[in-house]
């Protein structure tokens, strides 16, 4: 599966790119998914989906995965271009805590600093996949109909 990131831009009130996420948004806090905004979208677009990774987690499955999933949002028609704080609204997939829906950073006590990789992606399609993908289902499905990507990077650590 072969990703190159494009011209799209994520942004969020809460945090800068390479900035400390605020506790509100994480397990130790309010626990709820921060405000997100995105520009520069590729022609073509007719949908996205939003992913929250933690590539610094110390885990592999047998499967080959990596890190820690704290969000999975898809079918969000391509004429939104925000996201409010807490947002209930579109597909939630599961994340690794094995719930639906965000669940913020929240690394182990000592572990350091994590990045946590807040993913926006581009599709060329609208069909309307099933509620609860793993970060891997959805990927598997939507891997030839991504047009365009990146990424906003927070930070956290937990002392």
């Amino acid at each position: 599966m072969g990703f190159a990131l494009s011209d799209i831009k994520l942004t969020s009130p809460a945090f800068t790119d390479g900035g400390m996420i605020p506790t509100k948004h994480t397990g130790e806090g309010e626990d709820v998914s921060p405000a997100l905004a995105w520009s520069n979208v590729p022609e073509g677009t007719r949908s996205f989906a939003i992913i929250c990774h933690d590539p610094d987690a110390p885990l592999v499955s047998p499967n080959g995965t990596y890190g820690f999933v704290h969000w999975v949002l898809y079918n969000i028609p391509a004429s939104t271009t925000s996201l409010a704080e807490g947002t209930g609204e579109y597909t939630a997939g599961v994340n690794d805590f094995g719930k639906t829906g965000y669940g913020g950073p929240m690394p182990p006590n000592g572990h350091g600093e994590h990045r946590y990789y807040f993913w926006i992606l581009a599709l060329n399609d609208d069909s309307q996949l099933e509620a609860g993908l793993t970060l891997w289902e959805l990927l598997k499905r939507i891997e030839p109909k991504v047009i365009g990507m990146n990424r906003l990077v927070g930070v956290y650590r937990r002392d």
